[in-house]
């Protein structure tokens, strides 16, 4: 028999035939014709080298050699229709396994701790990973990392990649209270720009860059900072900027809630930024997995009420 050219569709006459033991009942179960169910018996003959069936008196009887056939042709149809079926529904409850998203540390603090209570309610049996992105080239996080989502601002995406918005986040200065060079200016007001780039600036660089979308900023109306410090996590800025007189530019949702932990004053900057857009990404392979469909739509319903 050649497998190659071999139609499969003749195993479920087979199987039928199994089942039913006439060509009537089998073309019934099959929802076909008697007559197209005798030329593919026919067929199966012919390709198999073997009668199959032998009719003793009103009955066909299976061939020795289609004996034999007839529990494992069973087993691999049933494998196959199992194999085939619509997945059951997810059960968050009762699923397990491991979702990894790629960012900054940004979202070590803005969105882990509240996934981490979502899924300790809901899928106690999930687990969420924070990890690096990989440096300047944040769309191979889904592969090198082995991310089942990267969370990262908005840039176009090769045809593999599916993206989704979802928040926008301007920028706010954060300095220490007791930092004598805001001394005079209230919380909330926008620092004034002879003050903003006389004072040193830490910077958030995973790559070690002298500047950022800052500096662009300013040297579109002409002016010019210090940047004294680069460190690669967001986290690092804040302790920094706490424990120094150094100021730094930083996420205005980071910088509203560091400002209640480490006594930080926040102003608006005196030039405008365009705030960045920050989506997620994802393999379309992973588009309909039903954990991680899960979390992604958990995940990103969290981080849209960061929008600014």
């Amino acid at each position: 028999m050649n497998f190659a050219t071999f139609d499969l569709n003749l195993l479920r006459v087979l199987d039928a035939m199994f089942r039913e033991g006439s060509t009537v009942k089998a073309a019934e179960r099959l929802g076909l014709s008697q007559s197209a169910v005798s030329g593919g018996l026919s067929r199966l003959r012919h390709a198999l080298g073997d009668p199959l069936f032998i009719r003793q008196g009103n009955r066909l009887v299976a061939t020795d050699y289609a004996a034999g056939l007839r529990e494992p042709l069973r087993q691999q149809l049933e494998h196959i229709e199992a194999m085939l079926a619509p997945p059951v529904p997810f059960e968050p409850t009762t699923a397990e396994g491991t979702f990894r998203i790629a960012g900054s540390d940004f979202f070590a603090e803005m969105l882990m701790p509240a996934l981490g209570d979502l899924l300790q309610r809901k899928a106690p049996g999930i687990r969420a990973q924070l990890v690096d992105l990989v440096p300047q080239d944040y769309i191979a996080s889904l592969e090198r990392k082995n991310a089942d989502v990267a969370l990262i601002p908005d840039t176009s995406v090769p045809g593999w990649v599916r993206r989704e918005t979802l928040f926008r986040s301007p920028f706010h200065v954060i300095a220490r209270a007791a930092n004598p060079g805001i001394r005079g200016l209230s919380d909330g007001q926008v620092m004034p720009m002879e003050i903003f780039c006389s004072l040193h600036h830490v910077l958030f660089s995973p790559e070690g860059n002298l500047a950022a979308m800052g500096d662009a900023a300013l040297e579109r109306v002409g002016r010019r900072r210090h940047v004294a410090l680069t460190v690669p996590v967001f986290s690092g800025v804040c302790r920094a900027v706490r424990e120094s007189d150094l100021i730094a530019l930083v996420p205005a949702q980071l910088a509203a809630d560091m400002a209640r932990i480490y006594d930080l004053k926040i102003f608006a900057p005196p030039m405008e930024i365009e705030p960045p857009v920050i989506v997620g990404i994802w393999n379309r392979r992973f588009d309909t997995a039903p954990l991680a469909k899960w979390v992604r739509e958990q995940t990103f319903t969290l981080l849209r009420k960061l929008d600014m």
